[in-house]
């Protein structure tokens, strides 16, 4: 019989790639960690991580291990609230989100739901997909209103499979700069006609996108600044320190003193979705909120150059 325990402390192994790390977040020795991985593999006959002087990496083994850990550890959690709801009589949902997305959505559907499940005690964690996509494979939040650029989502160790993904709205980038700007008044600019241009950004996944764009266009942007904060960002613009590279749903509320203008094709674009589970995704209440999250995307307007 595979010890459930083990099963965790193999997770944590795969999530932060080293005996040490996951012992620190389990608060156990490293020591106990080896000792748990070592009785996994034995009970298996296979081995499920790869040791070297780097760290340690899953085996073909040890994603399949990883991926039932994550199954188990979805199952309790759902049956823990089931269990809460039969005590407490009350549906508890869970909603991760991140910022930007969370500000423009969250409120509208927020209080769509509610209309029509006004009992439902709602819990609301703000993170970077990066970090909240596995905590809904993991059961630890019901659904992630999360994205992901032109690549495929961060769902971190472990089978993505699992999740399944809902598409809400495309979100391109604008490139935004300061009222007075020789390119202020265009209507589209190529990524290429800004190569000696000064940037402060919003956050480092849009620093990493926009080193892959200038790559391809053959220029190394010149980095100002990088904030954790589009609305910081555009202030930035206005006082003259750079141009920025902002998502259309981060453009409201408006900054004074800058202006936004689109990409040309094909413009560097935020994919915005919701993610669950199988098993969570028919529940009511999570069918309700992806309904009305789907309704607060079809409603939001077009940017604005402000």
């Amino acid at each position: 019989m595979i010890d459930v325990q083990r099963l965790r402390v193999l997770r944590m192994v795969a999530e932060h790639g080293s005996f040490n790390k996951a012992a620190a977040a389990l608060r156990l020795t490293p020591s106990a960690v080896s000792q748990h991985i070592a009785a996994l593999e034995r009970s298996l006959g296979a081995q499920v991580v790869a040791r070297s002087t780097r760290g340690v990496t899953l085996t073909q083994a040890g994603r399949i291990m990883v991926g039932a850990a994550e199954s188990v550890a979805a199952e309790l959690e759902l049956a823990r609230q089931q269990v809460d709801r039969l005590n407490t009589g009350r549906v508890q949902l869970t909603v991760a989100t991140f910022t930007s997305g969370g500000r423009h959505l969250l409120p509208g559907a927020l209080a769509r739901l509610l209309a029509t499940h006004p009992h439902t005690v709602l819990h609301v964690r703000e993170g970077e997909p990066e970090d909240t996509l596995p905590l809904v494979r993991q059961g630890a939040v019901d659904l992630a209103l999360a994205y992901h650029f032109d690549g495929p989502l961060p769902t971190g160790p472990g089978p993505g499979s699992s999740l399944h993904w809902t598409a809400l709205l495309e979100d391109p980038l604008h490139v935004v700069l300061p009222e007075g700007h020789r390119l202020a008044g265009r209507e589209s600019l190529d990524i290429a006609e800004l190569a000696a241009e000064p940037w402060v950004l919003g956050c480092s996944k849009t620093e990493a996108y926009l080193r892959r764009y200038a790559e391809r266009a053959g220029f190394e942007p010149e980095m100002r600044g990088t904030t954790t904060d589009y609305f910081f960002a555009r202030s930035l613009v206005a006082a003259g320190m750079g141009i920025s590279l902002i998502p259309s749903i981060a453009l409201v509320p408006a900054v004074p003193g800058v202006h936004a203008v689109p990409v040309k094709a094909p413009a560097p674009t935020r994919h915005i979705g919701v993610a669950t589970i199988d098993r969570r995704r028919d529940h009511p209440h999570v069918t309700t909120f992806i309904r009305a999250l789907r309704e607060q995307a079809a409603q939001q307007p077009e940017s604005g150059h402000g």
